[in-house]
C-alpha cells in the first residue's frame, strides 16, 4: 500500500484557500454562534448571585431577553452555516468527481485492461466524499470548538484557577490519546477505500455477467465471493470503530474524572465560603462549554482523517500519467491522407515478452489491409497500435510520415473509426447509439448511415423504430443487430482510418450478405484494417498480412497467397472444409 501523500498544506492550498470566502464566512458565523452560546452560563451566575437574592424582576426580564436572543442567534447562524458551507461542500464533491472521471477517461487503454470497472466507479463516487468534512461544517466547527474552549478556559481561570488546573490534566491526556488514535486510523480508512473498490468491482462484474453465472449454475460461489468481500470490509470498519470508540471512551472516563473532582473541590469551597453558588454553577456550565468542543473535535478529527484518506487515494489517481502525457505529443494533425507505416515495430504488454516482433509494412491511403492468423497471433495488437491505443516499445508507427507517438491523440482520433468484435452499445435508444460519434448530425445523414448498414431491415419491424430502447450493452438485440448498429455508427463518423476487428463475426449469413455490401461502401477511400477469422470476408483486400506468433509470415493479395500454397492457403482451405 502506498504511503499517504496528501498534506495539510496541500489540502489548504487546493481545497480550502480557493473557497476562503465561504470558509471565512462560516468561521465568522461559528464565532457568533459560540459567543452567543456563552451568554447562558454568565446569565446563570447573575441569576443565582444577584437576581434571586435581590428579588430583581427587571434584571430577570433582561436576562431572559438576553438568553432568548442568544438562542435565536445560534439557530439563525446554524441555518446559515449549513446553507453556505454544506452546499459548497457538495458542490466541491461534484466537481472533484467530474475531475477524477475526466482524468480516468483520458488514461491509457492498458490501464483499463488492468483495472475493474466497478473499482473505478467506487473511486470516482466514494473516495471524494470525505471532503465534505473539510469544506463543510467540519472545519468551521473545529475552529469554533477551539475558540470556544480557549474563551471558556480564560473565564474558568478567572472564576477559579486551582479547579481549572485540575481539569486540564485529564484534558491533556485525552489530547495525546486522540492524536495517537488518529495517526493509527488514517491507514485503516485508506485500506477501506481499497477494499470497498474491490468489492464494488466484483459486484459490478457479477451483475454484468449474470447470464454466465446462471448458465453455469454458479450463483452459490458468487454469493460466497461477495460475502467474503463484505466481511473484509466489516473487519476493516470494526478495526476503525474500535479506535474511534477508544477515543470516545477515554473522553468519557477522563472528563468524568474531572467532573467528579470539581464536584468535590467546588462543594468544599462553597462550604468554606471561598466560592459562591453562582460561581460554582457558572464554572460547571463553562466547563461543559470547554469540554464539549474537545469531545466534538474527536469526532471531527475522525471525519477529517477519513477525508484525508480518501484524498490520498484520489490524489494517487490524479497523479497517474494521462494517455497524452505518456510520450511527448505536440504535433496536431489538421488533415490526413491516411497512409500508415510500421517500421521494425515491437510491442510487449509485459516487459521482455514481445507480442509483436519487428513488424514492417505500409498501408497506403485508401487501401484495405487484412490481418489474418490464429487467435493470439498479434492481429488485434497491430490494430491497437494503428488506432494509437498502444505505443510501440521499439520501432516507429507513422501516419503520413509523422511518428504517431508524437501526434496529439485528439487530432488523430477525430479521423478514426472502429467496429469491434464485441462492440459496446450504451443504454438508450438505437438512434442515440448511432449518433454517438456525431450528436449534431442531420436526420438525413443519420438515415443514410442506417440504410448503408441495413439497420432499417430490423428497426422497421420495431414499434418505436430508431427510438427503441436497447437495454444495457444492447442486451435486447441479437448479436447481428448490435453489430449493424456499430457499423452504422462508424459510417456516420465518416473516418479516414477504419479498424474493423471481427466486424462480421456476429452476423448470420443473410446479415453478412447485407453488410458485406455496406462495408464495401464504408471502406471506399478509407485506410482500413480488417481483422477477420472468416477469410471469405477479406478476399478483396489490397494486401493480406498473415501474422503468426507476432511476426508477419506471409503478405500479398488473396490469389497470390493461394498460389503460394503456404500458411494462408492452409488457413483458407481448412475453413473451406468446415
Amino acid at each position: 500500500m502506498s504511503k499517504s501523500n496528501v498534506t495539510i498544506s496541500h489540502v489548504f492550498k487546493t481545497i480550502v484557500w480557493p473557497r476562503r470566502k465561504q470558509v471565512a464566512i462560516g468561521i465568522i458565523l461559528i464565532i457568533i454562534s459560540r459567543l452567543a452560546g456563552l451568554v447562558l452560563p454568565g446569565a446563570s451566575k447573575y441569576l443565582m448571585d444577584e437576581v434571586i437574592p435581590n428579588n430583581d424582576m427587571e434584571m430577570l426580564k433582561l436576562l431572559l431577553l438576553a438568553v432568548g436572543g442568544a438562542i435565536l442567534v445560534q439557530a439563525l447562524t446554524s441555518f446559515a452555516l449549513t446553507q453556505i458551507l454544506s452546499v459548497e461542500a457538495q458542490n466541491l464533491i461534484a466537481k472533484l468527481r467530474a475531475k477524477v472521471q475526466a482524468h480516468i477517461v483520458k488514461m491509457p487503454v492498458r490501464f483499463f485492461d488492468n483495472t475493474k470497472t466497478g473499482e473505478l466507479v467506487s473511486r470516482i463516487m466514494t473516495d471524494v466524499e470525505g471532503v465534505r468534512n473539510i469544506v463543510g461544517t467540519g472545519l468551521a466547527q473545529l475552529f469554533g470548538g477551539i475558540l470556544t474552549s480557549i474563551i471558556s478556559l480564560i473565564i474558568l481561570i478567572n472564576i477559579n484557577a486551582m479547579m481549572t488546573l485540575y481539569v486540564l490534566v485529564p484534558v491533556a491526556i485525552f489530547g495525546v490519546v486522540s492524536l495517537k488514535a488518529f495517526g493509527y486510523i488514517r491507514p485503516i480508512f485508506r485500506e477501506r477505500g481499497v477494499i470497498n473498490a474491490e468489492v464494488t468491482g466484483r459486484l459490478t462484474e457479477t451483475l454484468g455477467g449474470v447470464r454466465v453465472i446462471k448458465g453455469f449454475n454458479a450463483e452459490a460461489q458468487e454469493i460466497k465471493t461477495f460475502e467474503e468481500g463484505v466481511n473484509r470490509l466489516f473487519l476493516n470498519i470494526k478495526k476503525s470503530l474500535t479506535s474511534t470508540s477508544l477515543v470516545t471512551s477515554s473522553a468519557t472516563f477522563l472528563l468524568g474524572l474531572a467532573s467528579t473532582g470539581i464536584m468535590g473541590i467546588g462543594g468544599y469551597m462553597i462550604m468554606q465560603g471561598e466560592m459562591t453558588f453562582g460561581d460554582f454553577l457558572a464554572f460547571t456550565l463553562y466547563l461543559g462549554f470547554m469540554i464539549a468542543p474537545i469531545v466534538q473535535m474527536s469526532n471531527i478529527g475522525s471525519q477529517l482523517t477519513e477525508a484525508f484518506a480518501g484524498l490520498d487515494r484520489t490524489e494517487e489517481l490524479l497523479n497517474m500519467p494521462l494517455e497524452d502525457e505518456e510520450r511527448s505529443r505536440e504535433t496536431a494533425l489538421d488533415k490526413i491522407e491516411g497512409t500508415i507505416s510500421f517500421k521494425d515495430v515491437s510491442f510487449a504488454y509485459e516487459e521482455g515478452k514481445n507480442v509483436i516482433k519487428n513488424i514492417s509494412f505500409d498501408a497506403p491511403a485508401g487501401s484495405v489491409t487484412a490481418l489474418v492468423g490464429t487467435s493470439g497471433s498479434g492481429k488485434t495488437t497491430i490494430a491497437g497500435l494503428a488506432a494509437s491505443f498502444l505505443n510501440p516499445n521499439e520501432g516507429v508507427a507513422s501516419i503520413d510520415g509523422v511518428d504517431m507517438s508524437t501526434v496529439t491523440l485528439e487530432s488523430y482520433r477525430k479521423h478514426l473509426g472502429v467496429v469491434l468484435q464485441n462492440d459496446f452499445l450504451f443504454e438508450g435508444t438505437i438512434r442515440e447509439n448511432i449518433l454517438f460519434p456525431r450528436p449534431n448530425a442531420s436526420e438525413e445523414q443519420l438515415l443514410r448511415a442506417v440504410q448503408a448498414a441495413h439497420v432499417n431491415e430490423f428497426t422497421d419491424r420495431f414499434e418505436e423504430g430508431l427510438d427503441t430502447t436497447i437495454g444495457e450493452r444492447g442486451v435486447k438485440l441479437s448479436g447481428g443487430q448490435q453489430q449493424r448498429i456499430a457499423i452504422a455508427r462508424a459510417i456516420l463518423a465518416d473516418p479516414r482510418i477504419l479498424i474493423l476487428d471481427e466486424a462480421t463475426s456476429n452476423l448470420d449469413m443473410e446479415s453478412e450478405a447485407y453488410i458485406q455490401q455496406s462495408l464495401k461502401e464504408l471502406m471506399k477511400g478509407r485506410t482500413t484494417f480488417v481483422i477477420a477469422h472468416r477469410l471469405s470476408t477479406i478476399r478483396q483486400a489490397d494486401q493480406i498480412l498473415v501474422v503468426e506468433k507476432g511476426e508477419i509470415v506471409e503478405r500479398g493479395k488473396h490469389d497470390e497467397l493461394i498460389d503460394k500454397k503456404g500458411r494462408y492457403f492452409d488457413l483458407y482451405t481448412y475453413q473451406a472444409r468446415i
